[in-house]
């Protein structure tokens, strides 16, 4: 990377140690031309050409940056040594993998969730490789499989229904599954003791297609979640957070949660999806906040860790990845970052953050870029994949 290509004049003076040091400020680049933020904000292309499908990423103990390449079947490893901003280069961890997506660091290992199994990695040399759980159900369907380490140092993974519509041939599919780090059944799992051992790594199931997950700071589970299609452009609201519970059921496929945003102390309880019958649909773990139908969110983190003022800290982040599933050209929904207001453990609002990707009466399908995954970086910026574009972005706090 050449000193022209990512710095322009030294435009800003900072105080360090009492000495005025000059800071450069990155050349303004297409993101930062196309996408709008909040004043005092700023957005650059921190790595760009990727052709497998940029997903969901990690930080290693290291301080650099992780990230899926979907399609190409590779993990990599994306270094700022000289922290300016932008990835000195692309190295390859793994390659040859079907489909992954889902990646964390644990105890000096890096787990990745693939289409069909969770493995592991670890540098020595060459990277060592080693299967945790072989028989994740197989890449049909909604075919992403993220995982996560939750605070009681469990690993959680996330797999997608087989269908658009229809009951689960397995019940591990439309669920979230949790399993000890070595691939094991955690004794306290709700149905550690079911007859069937499919059945024993669920942890909550009705979730057709959790393509992220998260903790709050109190400790509750929270997930995203994407709805059927073929019910018109309003139906069923998007599930875009929904506080998981251990052994719940959260409606997928008979029942949806009604209206649109927060759904303090399940006000609004599921309703049935009108495709199904017979089902008591006030069984259902009702969404804990909703937004309009199709919005596809995907990828979330929280901003504790960013260098971002002090409100935006506090926040929950999302990127609506912009569905497919509108036919009304004045109900296209936005691939963009929303911002959630987090009071008491709650997200009383969102508000967008970060938008531009796609131009007006344009469907996401056919934009510059659509955001996936989130990510707050060791230097405290949020890191955006962009699956369409091929691109990862960084977003910081320049102050105004």
């Amino acid at each position: 990377m050449t000193h022209l290509r990512w710095w322009g004049l030294m435009a800003a003076l900072v105080i360090a140690g009492g000495v005025f040091v000059a800071e450069p400020r990155p050349v303004p680049d297409e993101a930062a031309q196309r996408i709008r933020l909040p004043p005092g904000f700023a957005i650059r292309v921190f790595a760009e050409n990727f052709e497998g499908a940029p997903r969901l990423m990690t930080v290693g103990p290291d301080g650099q940056l992780y990230l899926s390449l979907m399609y190409g079947g590779q993990v990599v490893r994306l270094p700022d040594f000289n922290r300016d901003g932008r990835a000195d280069g692309l190295e390859v961890v793994a390659e040859g993998l079907e489909l992954p997506h889902g990646l964390e660091w644990h105890q000096g290992w890096l787990y990745v969730a693939t289409g069909n199994a969770v493995i592991r990695l670890r540098p020595s040399g060459a990277w060592q490789r080693e299967t945790v759980v072989p028989d994740i159900p197989g890449p049909s369907g909604h075919f992403t499989r993220t995982l996560h380490f939750g605070p009681d140092g469990k690993l959680y993974l996330s797999v997608g229904s087989e269908t658009n519509f229809g009951p689960e041939r397995d019940p591990r599919r439309a669920a979230i599954l949790r399993f000890n780090p070595d691939g094991s059944v955690p004794q306290d799992n709700p149905f550690a003791q079911d007859p069937d051992p499919r059945r024993r790594v669920v942890w909550a199931s009705g979730l057709k297609n959790s393509v992220d997950f998260t903790w709050t700071p109190r400790g509750s589970l929270w997930a995203t979640h994407n709805g059927t299609d073929h019910l018109g452009d309003d139906l069923p609201p998007e599930e875009v957070i929904v506080a998981v519970q251990p052994g719940g059921f959260h409606g997928w496929p008979y029942c949806y949660t009604p209206g649109l945003g927060l759904n303090l102390k399940a006000e609004r309880s599921e309703v049935p999806d009108p495709r199904t019958q017979g089902f008591d649909c006030r069984k259902a773990v009702p969404a804990l906040f909703t937004a309009p139908a199709h919005s596809a969110p995907l990828g979330m983190t929280w901003g504790q860790k960013s260098h971002f003022p002090a409100k935006y800290r506090n926040s929950l982040y999302i990127a609506y990845h912009g569905s497919l599933g509108v036919q009304d050209p004045k109900h296209y929904r936005d691939c963009k970052i929303e911002r959630f207001v987090i009071e008491n453990d709650l997200p009383v609002r969102s508000e967008v953050f970060a938008t531009g990707w796609r131009a007006p009466g344009q469907m996401c399908r056919d934009a510059w870029g659509r955001p996936v995954g989130l990510v707050i970086g060791s230097d405290g910026a949020m890191y955006v994949s962009d699956a369409k574009g091929g691109r990862v972005y960084r977003i910081w706090y320049e102050g105004r």
